[in-house]
């Protein structure tokens, strides 16, 4: 039969006290919030040892509900950042809105090192094809001669 290991949480001002018991063994550590908590409950867990995949249930206030809900609200929530602050109009100072020079129209920009060609190929582009040779064709009257 399994035996059900129980991970239970008592938040301590900022910290977290957990104690994992189950196979006889109790272990007992502290974590700076409910996701720390949590994975260091996974680590009890797992030096608690037992035979198998073990069953582990969470309790907040002897509640799993309670646990899951502290829980996930802690991983769903976003972090509080301070308010974005954006400057009034002409705040702005003037050689942060210049653009910059727009490159030659003769010169291409440079290309990023995965798209150019290795310099073998390169020095064959830059050789000048050789001319095709040209045929003379006699008259087509000299030819019927």
């Amino acid at each position: 039969m399994v035996e059900a290991i129980t991970a239970t949480y008592v938040q301590e001002d900022a910290d977290w006290a957990i104690t994992v018991s189950g196979h006889g063994k109790e272990l007992t550590a502290r974590a700076p919030g409910i996701i720390a908590a949590r994975d260091r409950a996974d680590q009890l867990v797992e030096e608690l040892g037992g035979e198998g995949r073990a069953t582990v249930v969470h309790l907040l206030n002897g509640s799993a509900l309670d646990f899951t809900s502290a829980y996930m609200t802690a991983r769903l929530t976003l972090p509080k950042l301070p308010p974005l602050e954006v400057p009034p109009p002409g705040s702005v100072p003037k050689q942060q809105t210049e653009e910059p020079a727009p490159a030659p129209a003769d010169k291409k920009p440079a290309l990023p090192p995965s798209k150019q060609l290795p310099k073998a190929v390169e020095d064959r582009k830059a050789e000048p094809a050789p001319a095709p040779a040209t045929e003379t064709k006699a008259p087509v009257e000299q030819a019927r001669a």
